[in-house]
């Protein structure tokens, strides 16, 4: 079952990225942005970057022998991490988001792809095959530091780029206040999704143990 969630998490998250740049590029090209503008606007979305990181990990762990393909993203900590910010990515677009537009056609394919389909597939993957027990508390401050990143990078883009990937973060329209708030909240939801992270994994390297017994 691990290795079927595997594989199909890794052909739709290739499949959902690709049609995403193939359309999204053109249509933002309409909208009077430059090829290279258009571009680096994709790949400002917090979803594209974390969905990318979820096809990563996959990759890495291809070899039927155990050989990491891609060391960097083979690791536990690095799946446990991943998990948490594509759970991430569900919960807020599902929640926030969903409601601020409607996309059409191969847009909302994409749309339920990446927001919907991507994260659950590779949570029930990393439950089922991808957690080990080898997270740390301590890891948290390192998972914290991508949507961190991810914040300081999209706040610092915006006066130049003059847009923002996600409404809630427009410090131009809202003011810092709101955008301090809805950072916050997000940041707290994050925090919480870790320690329940670490406790899932855990508790699965238990059941395991108790069911080799």
């Amino acid at each position: 079952m691990g290795r079927f969630l595997q594989i199909a998490g890794l052909v739709i998250g290739l499949a959902g990225l690709v049609l995403q740049f193939c359309i999204s590029i053109p249509a933002s090209m309409e909208a009077g942005r430059s090829l290279l503008g258009s571009i680096i606007f994709l790949f400002s979305f917090f979803t594209i970057l974390t969905n990318i990181g979820a096809v990563l990990v996959y990759t890495s762990l291809l070899s039927p022998s155990g050989y990491a393909w891609l060391p960097a993203f083979a690791g536990s900590r690095m799946r446990a991490g991943v998990a948490v910010s594509i759970a991430l990515v569900f919960i807020v677009y599902a929640t926030v988001l969903a409601r601020l537009w409607q996309p059409q056609g191969l847009f909302l394919l994409c749309d339920v792809l990446l927001h919907y389909v991507t994260p659950v597939l590779f949570v029930l993957w990393w439950l089922i095959s991808g957690a080990d027990g080898r997270t740390r508390w301590s890891d948290i401050s390192w998972w914290v530091l991508y949507p961190v990143a991810y914040l300081v990078y999209a706040l610092a883009r915006a006066p130049l780029a003059g847009e923002v990937p996600y409404p809630f973060l427009d410090v131009a329209k809202n003011g810092w206040t709101s955008v301090a708030i809805s950072a916050a909240a997000i940041t707290g939801l994050f925090l919480a999704l870790c320690v329940v992270a670490v406790l899932a994994d855990h508790g699965v390297a238990r059941s395991r143990a108790s069911t080799l017994r």
